[in-house]
């Protein structure tokens, strides 16, 4: 039988959003992101990290950079009794430096690309049971786009996206404060 999963949108919404993260020290979890992966941990809902990192394209940081930072945040849950199940990321970006990297690519988020890969490693997870957190409209459009449920989190961008002051609005299934909220909602929707 096919189960649910959340995908986690990574700056903004389980860390700090400090604008291209590059430093390990700049790695700051937001409140309640422990608490939250927990539950989905001990409920059995495979947390699985999506992030957009574009930094790679435009030649701010390189993809080791990224799965050291990745690595370090599951580093930090994990010293605390929660883990993430799985971590995806695009480097791609269409106006990058790094011509290998400036593509129009499937898998940066609006587009389901991540979700893709995710699914061939995690088999018995049914996207239309499933859920995408993220502080950007963006998130919200891939989980339409991958026929899973949106939730915005007034973290990171979130604020200004309701404020129409950063991306266009797309309307999510939940407006959450943060992730713990989100995590919460999207249990009780579960059961």
């Amino acid at each position: 039988m096919l189960k649910s999963a959340v995908f986690l949108d990574r700056d903004g919404t389980l860390i700090e959003e400090v604008g291209y993260l590059k430093n390990p020290e700049d790695l700051k979890l937001i409140k309640g992101t422990v608490e939250a992966v927990r539950k989905l941990n001990n409920n059995k809902i495979p947390a699985i990290l999506l992030t957009n990192q574009s930094g790679v394209a435009r030649g701010y940081f390189d993809e080791e950079n990224v799965k050291k930072l990745n690595n370090l945040l599951n580093d930090i849950l994990k010293a605390e009794g929660a883990w993430l199940d799985g971590a995806y990321y695009c480097p791609h970006h269409p106006e990058g430096k790094i011509s290998r990297y400036t593509i129009a690519c499937e898998c940066r988020k609006p587009k389901s690309g991540l979700i893709n890969l995710a699914m061939k490693d995690f088999k018995d997870i049914d996207p239309l049971k499933s859920f995408v957190i993220g502080d950007k409209a963006s998130d919200v459009e891939l989980a339409k786009n991958a026929g899973c449920r949106g939730v915005l989190l007034k973290t990171g961008y979130g604020s200004q996206v309701l404020e129409g002051s950063y991306q266009e609005f797309v309307k999510p299934d939940y407006i959450a404060e943060d992730i713990l909220d989100a995590v919460n909602w999207i249990l009780n929707e579960i059961k």
